[in-house]
Order: C-alpha cells, then sequence, then structure tokens
C-alpha cells in the first residue's frame, strides 16, 4: 500500500509541475527579457530545408512535422539566428508513431546498455517517435519515446572515449515525459559547453559536460526516422512532433 501511494504522490508531483512549466504565458517570457522564435503563423526566422516540399509547417499555431521532409539532404529546422549562451523554452508533443514497433534497448544510469551474461542487449519491443532539440548547430538533446526518458545527450552518453562521469551525466535522471499526444516543456540552459535540460519542471540533465561544442550555432528541430522506399511507410522512430511556445535568451 505504501509503494502504491509513493507512486500516487510521485505521479502528482510530475503532473503538478508539467501544469506550471506549460502555464508560463508571454508577459513571463518577456519580463524575463526572453525573445519569441515562432510568431505561431509562420516560419519566420527559421531555415526551411530546401526542396522540404510543406512537410515542415504551421498548423492550428504550432510548428507541425510528419517526418515526410523531401528535402534531397538535411532535413532539419534551423533558426536563421546564431546563438552563443543562451536559455531556451520549448513546448513539444509527439503526435504519433511510426508504421511499426522498435526494439528499443535500457539505457543504465552510467550510460552503458543493459546486456546479459553474453553481452547481448536487452531490448523492449514498443511503439516509438523520435526527434531531439539541436543546439548551436552540434550538440542534440533528444526526444524520444524510450524508457530512459527525453533529454538525453546521444553523442556524449555514446562516446566511449570519454571518462564515465561525463557520460553517466548525459543520462537523464528520471523519465519526465508526458505520454505521447500530450504537452510537454523543456527548459534548457547553454552556457559554453555544459548543458542543463529542465523537462516539465524536473532537472533531467544537470550542467553536463559536452565536449567540442561549437562555440557559437542556431538552434533546430531534428528530423529522424522518415519513409521507408521500400515500403512507403514511416520508419518506426519517425519524428511526427509538434513544438509551440519557443522563446530565448541570450547571457
Amino acid at each position: 500500500m505504501k509503494k502504491i501511494w509513493n507512486i500516487f504522490i510521485a505521479v502528482f508531483v510530475i503532473c503538478a509541475l508539467t501544469s506550471m512549466a506549460i502555464a508560463q504565458d508571454d508577459s513571463y517570457f518577456e519580463e524575463e527579457g526572453y525573445t519569441s522564435l515562432f510568431n505561431g503563423k509562420d516560419l519566420t526566422g527559421w531555415q526551411i530545408p530546401e526542396g522540404d516540399n510543406g512537410h515542415w509547417n504551421v498548423i492550428d499555431g504550432v510548428i507541425d512535422y510528419d517526418a515526410r521532409s523531401e528535402a534531397e539532404g538535411e532535413k532539419h529546422l534551423w533558426s536563421e539566428k546564431e546563438y552563443e549562451d543562451f536559455k531556451l523554452h520549448v513546448e513539444w508533443r509527439f503526435k504519433g508513431y511510426g508504421d511499426h514497433l522498435f526494439d528499443v534497448p535500457i539505457i543504465l544510469p552510467n550510460g552503458d546498455y543493459l546486456t546479459d551474461e553474453d553481452g547481448n542487449r536487452y531490448s523492449k519491443r514498443m511503439p516509438n517517435a523520435d526527434s531531439g532539440i539541436l543546439l548551436k548547430g552540434a550538440g542534440q538533446t533528444n526526444l524520444w519515446c524510450w524508457p530512459v526518458g527525453s533529454g538525453e545527450l546521444w553523442s556524449v552518453r555514446n562516446d566511449q572515449s570519454l571518462p564515465a562521469e561525463v557520460r553517466a551525466a548525459a543520462v537523464p535522471k528520471v523519465n519526465a515525459d508526458q505520454p505521447v499526444g500530450e504537452w510537454n516543456a523543456f527548459d534548457i540552459t547553454v552556457k559554453g559547453d555544459r548543458i542543463t535540460v529542465v523537462n516539465n519542471g524536473i532537472v533531467v540533465i544537470d550542467n553536463a559536460l559536452f565536449p567540442g561544442l561549437d562555440t557559437e550555432g542556431p538552434v533546430g528541430f531534428q528530423h529522424h526516422g522518415g519513409v521507408n522506399p521500400e515500403t512507403g511507410k514511416l520508419r518506426g522512430a519517425s519524428s511526427l512532433v509538434q513544438f509551440r511556445n519557443i522563446w530565448i535568451k541570450e547571457l
């Protein structure tokens, strides 16, 4: 009974923090010195991939992406302006999943994958969607449906040449994601090569080192997955994603 009660309290706290993170209106960000990166009407201030053909779009006041960009090269959506040190607020949600189940591995707190005694990774077959917030051109904090939760610094965690404590710091401390279809609020702070990510009011990445992060660069939203040319359907980890309420404050 005590365990059930503790779970109930944890869920209640996460829901309350999420509501607080999303409830902030425009006046709050303006008073705090933030600048809006999205006008709610069109993609002014953003670089649409050449040849995208309308797949990065604005629908009902949010940036909408269907993971089907027809651009020949890079398919991410980038800000026109570049930034150095900043705080970024962005709300995001997944609209749905790709067209097949995805084998999702289990990430341990130290950044390694959970394996059996023979070194084979354990995985969970489940629906998945995948995108990311791109920071200063090269850095990425993940948005996905993996059990570890969103906010992970993929390239840092997977770099086996880095010290153990650096890789571990790139793993989310808790899965603070809302279910698919519901809005999440990211508050990201970037200072030099250090990144902090607050997801729905909960610190999931705390001043983590991102070796090699560019001094300056744009922010962006990641394309991931896309159409499988053999089936014409979306791959299992596609970025069926929306963004809104995007604010930035240069430090």
